[in-house]
């Protein structure tokens, strides 16, 4: 087997500060979006609101284009997911500008919010902590409510940590899917992953070892690349069979952000995982009271599985 491979690079560093959306830092502004009082009417002068999209860093506060830096300083407010986050975006480029949080908690009711500030002429960006907003961050009711009310949308492309991680990970792959972060148990892990297709996704550093280690029991040869800290400091990109690179981690341990990408499996791998996932839903919902025949129908109606065979295997798995 070949072993792990580790490569780094030296951008400047972006960590984290704790969440607080009520910190104020640098010198902007943070406010309630409610407050500002020349958006409640509608504009006399024909202005045009929007909601501009736009995507920051995912480290290396360099990296944002020029597009959404003027926006940022153009727009009325920046919605933001942690305003203590984006003040250091906004203060590293000499932007000074109000900001409000938009974070999973209160999307919901500050929608109205800032649309009503749109609707009255005003622009109104919206970031996340890194990368593009609503892909596996806030910001996705808020661009269905924009889009339901008929309301100008804009999004200004830029960083994104899947595609970033796709680039670098040296797992060819002209046809690949994201699928955002990976659930808890490792055996749904292994039946999302378990897919022809090169797979990326977001793993916490607490649960990497255990999703690493649930692959390797199915497939010790499977290429991974554990993509961490990407375009940052301390940038890592570990790539190898998944039973080394779990090794590898589970030895020195995990810190940081990691983007996660898992090379396809054979089409008759991915059919039998198919099929094993179909058959513990059978078992399950037997347990649960059901005859097996009418349980093996529902689940062959869903899955696209054969009730027969199914009725067939869970008897001979019994």
């Amino acid at each position: 087997m070949s072993t792990p491979e580790t490569a780094g690079t030296t951008d400047r560093p972006d960590d984290r500060d704790d969440r607080d959306d009520r910190a104020t830092q640098g010198t902007g502004a943070t406010e309630d979006a409610g407050t500002s009082a020349d958006h409640d009417a509608a504009p006399a002068d024909g202005r045009v609101g929007r909601l501009v999209v736009c995507a920051t860093p995912i480290g290396n506060l360099e990296d944002v284009t020029a597009r959404v830096l003027r926006t940022l300083a153009e727009a009325a407010v920046v919605a933001c997911e942690d305003t203590r986050h984006t003040r250091r975006l906004l203060d590293r480029h000499g932007i000074r500008q109000r900001t409000v949080s938009l974070h999973e908690h209160n999307e919901a009711e500050r929608s109205g919010e800032l649309l009503d500030r749109v609707r009255a002429g005003e622009v109104v960006a919206l970031v996340s902590d890194a990368g593009m907003p609503v892909v596996s961050d806030p910001g996705g009711r808020l661009v269905a409510a924009a889009r339901d009310a008929g309301l100008p949308v804009e999004v200004l492309p830029g960083a994104s940590a899947p595609v970033t991680a796709i680039a670098t990970a040296g797992i060819v792959a002209d046809r690949w899917r994201f699928v955002g972060f990976l659930p808890r148990r490792g055996d749904d892990v292994v039946a999302l992953l378990a897919h022809p297709e090169t797979s990326v996704a977001f793993e916490s550093p607490n649960r990497l070892v255990a999703t690493l280690r649930a692959l390797a029991a199915i497939d010790p040869d499977r290429v991974v690349a554990v993509c961490r800290e990407l375009t940052k400091l301390h940038e890592e990109v570990v790539r190898g069979p998944v039973a080394e690179v779990a090794a590898r981690f589970g030895e020195s341990g995990v810190r940081g952000e990691v983007t996660l990408v898992v090379a396809g499996v054979p089409e008759a791998a991915a059919d039998d995982a198919d099929r094993s996932v179909a058959l513990d839903a059978v078992a399950e919902l037997v347990e649960a009271g059901a005859r097996a025949k009418s349980a093996a129908r529902v689940v062959a109606g869903l899955t696209g599985q054969s009730a027969n065979e199914l009725y067939r295997a869970l008897h001979e798995r019994d």
